[in-house]
């Protein structure tokens, strides 16, 4: 069975190509889950590491179903995602297990083992209505994690992804063709291999239609987006947060991977090896400049205090984004964006075979 077809039967509420929206923490709740799950993708909650907020999401989830017909109605149609080194596996199963979401994102893991029981637990929890996905950031974690986890989903995360990931890496050009290579040498014979393949989604910098074309002719079923989402009004985020993604452009050179802004946050049990990519503005300068941490985190916490003024270039205030934020222009619905994405793909993808 092909990927996209894999995808129709988990999830058949969807289209394809698939857009998915990345379970941001504390950003992507409720509402934005479920418009983009209503608009034929798959959305997800970002519980992050503390799951105690998750259940009182799952239930507005609900009852924003209750009046829409689905096809799995003993499934709730939209995804959770958590932070593995953080995370409570005994709570989070238990809420499987009464809401059975379609899927359950996992990363950030401190060792692959912890990855194997919830992988296990999950699919024992709810006999397997609950799909797995898994967050990789390099060929060598791909491989690994598909021969002892086999995730459903394997999201291919590039260097270009706003927010957390891996602080040294690739970006998708390379890393979604050599993930899909290495993975069908290491699962056996050809015939056998794509059998035990999991589905591979692509994020990091995908921001409108080309780039999900150009992610799938690297080899990915569908995609993820997390920035993009970030300007609707969905986002669990402020209104000052939402200007500065709308407002930033020339990604590659406005954003940067770093640990800075978990610092000045406070956000420092992340895994060796993690950085959280966002816009530059001047808590970062003054901290590459020199200044006194103890300083720098005062002057941020002081910026908390004014509201949307905190963001900006001459902001303190983090604004996780990637480096597609240029490509986004302006607010609209989760709903219209998830639409706009995928029909804007399927038209760019026209367009290349004419050429042919």
């Amino acid at each position: 069975m092909s990927p996209e077809n894999r995808l129709k039967e988990d999830y058949p509420w969807t289209q394809s190509p698939l857009i998915a929206c990345a379970p941001m923490r504390l950003i992507a709740l409720a509402p934005l889950a479920v418009e983009v799950s209503k608009a034929g993708g798959l959305g997800f909650i970002g519980a992050g590491n503390d799951v105690s907020m998750l259940e009182p999401e799952l239930q507005k989830a609900q009852q924003l179903f209750a009046a829409a017909e689905h096809p799995l109605p003993d499934t709730l149609p939209i995804g959770v995602g958590v932070l593995n080194w953080g995370a409570d596996l005994d709570a989070t199963l238990a809420l499987l297990r009464t809401y059975r979401p379609a899927a359950l994102w996992l990363f950030a893991a401190r060792k692959l083992s912890d990855l194997q029981a919830w992988t296990q637990g999950a699919r024992d929890a709810t006999a397997g209505a609950t799909k797995v996905w898994i967050q990789v950031g390099s060929v060598a974690d791909a491989v690994a994690v598909t021969l002892l986890c086999a995730p459903d989903v394997l999201v291919v995360q590039g260097q270009d992804a706003g927010g957390h990931g891996l602080e040294r890496g690739a970006g998708i050009v390379s890393l979604v063709p050599e993930v899909h290579d290495a993975l069908l040498a290491a699962l056996g014979p050809e015939g056998e291999a794509e059998g035990k393949m999991p589905v591979l989604l692509a994020a990091g910098g995908i921001s409108e239609g080309r780039g999900v074309a150009a992610a799938l002719a690297l080899g990915a079923a569908g995609v993820v987006m997390g920035t993009r989402y970030l300007a609707s009004p969905e986002a669990e985020i402020s209104r000052g947060y939402r200007d500065e993604v709308v407002r930033a452009s020339d990604g590659g050179q406005t954003t940067v991977r770093s640990g800075v802004y978990d610092k000045l946050r406070g956000t420092i049990d992340w895994p060796p090896g993690y950085g959280g990519r966002g816009v530059i503005n001047r808590s970062y300068h003054d901290a590459i400049g020199g200044m006194d941490h103890e300083e720098n985190v005062r002057l941020y916490n002081e910026a908390m205090k004014s509201g949307d003024k905190g963001w900006g270039v001459e902001g303190r205030l983090t604004t996780y984004a990637g480096t597609g934020v240029g490509l986004v222009k302006g607010v609209k619905g989760a709903k219209e964006i998830t639409q706009e994405v995928r029909e804007d793909a399927k038209r760019v993808l026209k367009s290349l075979g004419s050429r042919l």
